[in-house]
């Protein structure tokens, strides 16, 4: 079996490796010169544990090619960005996905499968990519078959994910199905759940907005449990002991490509119906500016000169900062702030991110954790000994152990706070 892939991002690349592993010739095409010489040189462009290993075997054995432009194969597929639209809903923006399927037309044949894996609304495949495919003569489920098989993988576990998490596969037609099963069969152990192409959009769509609307409600019970000073992540873990309850931890916002913006897909298609998710995402969305206030309270009577930021990403482990709240959060301190601010993140390669933390420390009257990275998780009292107010206002609750000369705050105690003594710690 021949496949294109076309995209080159966090799943597209990771899915052609896992193709490759398994024998398949595949050809990645990206329109980013730099991504295809990265990778036909030995590089990868994106952080993933394994992949790099990965590449490096299926490299040795031929199978995995990167190029600008798509050939011949036998299965296509396309796994490229679809953003927000700049309009009053932040409907699906297409314009990629459709950018991809017009540029396989040339190389498509009959017989060919067409996989979507992008995140789309709901009626795409039936509404524009079919009628697109149609309009260049082909039958679709007679002598084209088209899928959607939406991507359902944790960044940190992708190459795991990809092999043993169950797929959907959304057929425009019940031969469809069959040609999509087909393809994932080469390496997917999961159970293999067939649809129609509206079913697995919608599906791929209501996951990520259960778990959007999930940490919405932490976050509200958060704001509210610091004003009436209970310990909201002790409520949460009683709450959570119930069987049939499952509340997620609240924290600086929600982020990344699929839980920031995937809400907005459903909002787009039906706004008078979708009151409830549209207000999980103005919960999330308010939680960067919450956070900037809660660190304007703590600086409010100490000389402060610095505040640094751990961790500018969405998740830990990662280095993908897309929709990232952490981000936004240190911009937000920047403008509300006249003071020194400073980043620290061991897997963000920007030039303004500090990568010595006793330099990011120095002098800080608090450190801000926004990313639960594993290095950050065993920190002690020496790794602040620097800090002028040696404060912590931990965002993701990460840092569990118990300080000493540390003033630590986490959702949980934060309504505790009191300004330390006047005398500065250096």
């Amino acid at each position: 079996m021949k496949l294109t892939t076309v995209g080159l991002g966090y799943i597209g690349l990771p899915t052609s490796i896992m193709f490759a592993k398994h024998g398949v010739d595949v050809l990645g095409v990206d329109i980013n010169s730099e991504t295809v010489e990265s990778l036909n040189n030995g590089c990868i462009h994106i952080e993933e544990p394994g992949l790099q290993e990965a590449f490096d075997d299926v490299r040795a054995t031929g199978h995995f090619k990167a190029s600008l432009t798509p050939a011949e194969a036998d299965v296509f597929i396309i796994a490229v960005p679809t953003p927000n639209n700049d309009d009053e809903y932040e409907s699906c923006d297409i314009s990629i996905v459709m950018q991809a399927t017009a540029s396989i037309v040339p190389y498509l044949k009959k017989g060919n499968t067409v996989i979507v894996e992008s995140t789309i609304a709901p009626r795409t495949i039936d509404d524009h990519v079919k009628p697109f495919l149609e309009h260049q003569g082909y039958t679709i489920g007679e002598d084209l078959f088209l899928v959607h098989c939406p991507e359902r993988v944790l960044p940190g576990k992708i190459l795991e994910e990809l092999v043993y998490n169950n797929r959907i596969i959304g057929g425009v037609t019940p031969a469809c199905v069959d040609a999509g099963k087909k393809v994932y069969q080469t390496f997917v152990k999961g159970d293999m759940i067939e649809t129609n192409a509206r079913t697995a959009e919608m599906s791929k769509l209501m996951e990520n907005t259960y778990r959007d609307l999930n940490i919405a409600l932490a976050n509200e019970i958060a704001k509210i449990s610091d004003d009436l000073h209970i310990n909201v992540l002790d409520v949460i873990q009683m709450a959570n002991q119930h069987p049939r309850v499952n509340i997620h931890q609240p924290g600086p916002g929600v982020g990344g490509h699929c839980l920031a913006v995937d809400p907005y897909f459903i909002i787009a298609k039906s706004p008078e119906l979708s009151p409830l998710i549209q207000t999980g995402r103005q919960v999330n969305r308010s939680m960067p500016a919450y956070v900037v206030e809660k660190v304007k309270q703590i600086l409010q009577d100490l000389n402060a000169v610095k505040v640094t930021v751990f961790g500018l990403t969405y998740k830990g482990d990662v280095d993908d900062i897309r929709e990232s709240p952490a981000f936004d959060i240190y911009e937000l301190l920047h403008e509300h702030l006249d003071i020194e601010i400073v980043a620290f993140d061991p897997h963000v390669k920007l030039d303004f991110v500090e990568k010595d933390m006793e330099k990011a420390v120095h002098d800080a009257s608090l450190v801000l954790v926004l990313s639960d990275h594993s290095e950050f998780k065993k920190l002690t009292d020496r790794h602040f000994k620097g800090m002028r107010h040696p404060i912590i206002f931990d965002t993701k609750n990460v840092m569990s152990q118990s300080f000493d000369t540390v003033d630590y705050y986490n959702y949980g105690n934060l309504y505790t706070y009191h300004t330390p003594a006047k005398n500065p710690q250096r």
